[in-house]
């Protein structure tokens, strides 16, 4: 019989789940961090906001969560390689285009075709290099990265017991998702107001006196991150615009 979060949490006090993931770290020779101790404790007091995992002990539950967490946190974007898209661009799409605006050529075509790709996957990486950013900035607040999906439904979680989602836009949130916050308390913030175009740092600015949390800063770590792992972005082989941008930067 597998066991999960429930069944670990229901049968134990808060002290003794604590102990079952720090035993299993230490068997492990993992240092039981502030950051898991205080997700667990998250996890422990908001059980709907568990993580999915099962195993066939208690142990071996506290391995497969601490495994999940240390891959995504030493897979994050300002270190991971990226893979490009694995689909095929649908010819359909060059056609409407083509349709519409005649006096394209075959190349302005091919061109706009690699630059959708390009940009796609610019975004596919855009939660990742915030999330990192604000997991830099946000470590001297006593807040911590849920690496790995470590608690569903839930981007940092703080010493204090709060706990924060973060998105990228106001318009980039599914249904299921704000949903999770109808019982849960569970605090939502965004970069960017996709309807006027304001970015909202003042919320982090204006909750701890600082002026750190801001578009420029976070442009900057942006920058650092691509310079030092320009493969966090995946471009193709065959993408025009990676030559364009090697020839501009040789000339």
């Amino acid at each position: 019989m597998s066991v999960n979060f429930d069944v670990i949490i229901t049968s134990n006090s808060e002290e003794s789940f604590l102990r079952i993931f720090q035993d299993a770290f230490s068997e492990q020779d993992q240092l039981f961090l502030e950051s898991y101790r205080t997700i667990l404790v998250a996890c422990y007091r908001n059980p709907g906001l568990s993580p999915a995992l099962k195993a066939n002990t208690q142990e071996m539950l506290a391995k497969t969560w601490l495994k999940k967490y240390r891959n995504s946190y030493e897979n994050r974007i300002s270190r991971r390689i990226s893979r490009p898209p694995g689909t095929v661009a649908d010819p359909i799409v060059s056609t409407i285009i083509n349709a519409r605006l005649k006096g394209l050529t075959a190349n302005h075509i091919e061109q706009i075709k690699y630059a959708h790709r390009l940009s796609m996957s610019a975004e596919n990486i855009q939660g990742l290099l915030l999330e990192e950013f604000l997991a830099e900035q946000l470590s001297d607040y006593g807040w911590y990265c849920c690496w790995g999906e470590s608690i569903r439904h839930v981007d940092f979680c703080n010493i204090d017991g709060a706990l924060l989602q973060v998105k990228n836009r106001s318009n980039s949130e599914n249904s299921s998702s704000s949903r999770v916050r109808i019982n849960q308390p569970i605090e939502k913030w965004y970069r960017v107001d996709a309807r006027t175009g304001f970015y909202q740092w003042s919320y982090f600015n204006e909750k701890y006196n600082t002026d750190r949390f801001s578009e420029e800063n976070f442009v900057i770590f942006v920058q650092r991150v691509l310079h030092g792992n320009p493969d966090a972005l995946a471009v193709e082989a065959n993408n025009p615009w990676q030559d364009l941008s090697d020839s501009s930067s040789q000339g």
